[in-house]
């Protein structure tokens, strides 16, 4: 082999190590992201579930006072967002 041929190879050997490293950290960082992910879905149900505890006892106190409530089900109707008209350029 000459000399080229030997730079050549550590040229691709280098090449190949710092691919299979990216790969190393891409694969940590989504483990950490999937973490991160379950941690929050945990979070999200844990406030979720104290939002319906205080849901029930809104409507509790509401029926002691008398005060008649909407269904659940019927949410007041939100006005839709107007579309911006674009003029096409020529």
């Amino acid at each position: 082999m000459g000399s080229m041929d030997t730079i050549i190879l550590a040229v691709i050997l280098a090449t190949l190590a710092a691919i299979v490293y990216s790969l190393r950290i891409l694969v940590l960082m989504e483990r950490r992201i999937a973490r991160i992910d379950i941690h929050i879905e945990a979070l999200v149900t844990r406030i979720f579930q104290e939002e319906q505890k205080i849901e029930e006892e809104e409507f509790k106190i509401e029926e002691k006072l008398g005060i008649k409530r909407l269904s659940k089900k019927a949410v007041p109707k939100r006005k839709t967002a107007k579309k911006k008209v674009t003029k096409k350029r020529k």
